[in-house]
């Protein structure tokens, strides 16, 4: 795509919005604002961008003045907010509307109505992966030791039911060893779900993340780092494997450094 003269990054948690904006940087984009959250995005944003403004979860009405008075065009989200932060929430008054409208509160239902916002003051939400197409997980092995015959049958048990459990929008992950399902994301996030799976397999478990059928890929992306790699040697798992096409490899580079020490598979199914 052409590179938009002005940017805002919805910078949530981790290093993505970071590479986010450097990636930004280099495809042309003149401008970046970046919308930070305090107690989630790390700081070092501010070194990136032109222009950051600092709010707390629930701002919905002063962040949407922002990205009007800064008369951007387009907006990516990137960067997911801790459940324990969503959960403490105070909504303003337009936060408050948009929650009460919505039938369901889940990742979809809830940044989808944020993206109609800010439609509404005249700024377009691009797919999450825009700038970082070369990051996309590819099919087949991506880093580390090749996997036993014993690894490659929890992954054929576990792949369907990882697909099924998206389709029904209650996570993302799951953690599998010797044919049973050690453990399922709910609201914790990917990261817990590896440690209790971990703690509960005791060393050889897989871990197996995907897209929803349905993924918006303008949100809610399916994303792994060093940050998830050192969990999952941490819960003593034997591999990763991700949607590929659809999932995000955050330093790629590191990863495969990290993953051949660690003698930690990643794989891209």
């Amino acid at each position: 795509m052409n590179a938009p003269n002005q940017l805002a990054i919805i910078a949530g948690n981790g290093i993505y919005p970071v590479l986010l904006a450097n990636a930004a940087r280099k495809a042309g984009v003149g401008r970046i604002f970046a919308v930070a959250f305090t107690s989630e995005t790390n700081p070092a944003l501010a070194g990136k961008v032109d222009e950051i403004v600092w709010l707390r979860v629930g701002q919905l009405q002063r962040m949407l003045t922002t990205l009007r008075d800064w008369k951007v065009g387009s907006a990516i989200m990137a960067g997911q907010i801790a459940p324990r932060n969503l959960f403490d929430l105070r909504p303003d008054w337009r936060a408050l509307l948009l929650l009460a409208r919505l039938g369901e509160r889940n990742a979809e239902s809830l940044f989808g109505a944020i993206s109609e916002e800010m439609e509404k003051v005249g700024v377009r939400l691009l797919p999450a992966t825009t700038f970082l197409e070369d990051l996309i997980a590819a099919k087949g092995l991506i880093a580390g030791p090749n996997l036993s015959r014993r690894n490659e049958a929890d992954i054929e048990f576990g792949w369907p039911i990882a697909r099924q459990i998206a389709a029904l929008d209650i996570g993302q992950t799951i953690v599998v060893k010797n044919g049973t399902i050690l453990a399922v994301e709910g609201f914790e996030g990917t990261n817990d779900t590896i440690r209790r799976g971990g703690r509960l397999g005791r060393g050889g478990a897989i871990v197996l993340k995907v897209a929803k059928p349905k993924q918006d890929m303008r949100f809610d992306v399916p994303v792994i780092g060093p940050e998830t790699l050192k969990i999952a040697h941490e819960a003593k798992i034997r591999a990763l494997v991700v949607e590929a096409g659809r999932t995000l490899l955050l330093q790629r580079d590191e990863l495969a450094e990290q993953a051949a020490v660690l003698k930690l598979t990643i794989v891209g199914r």
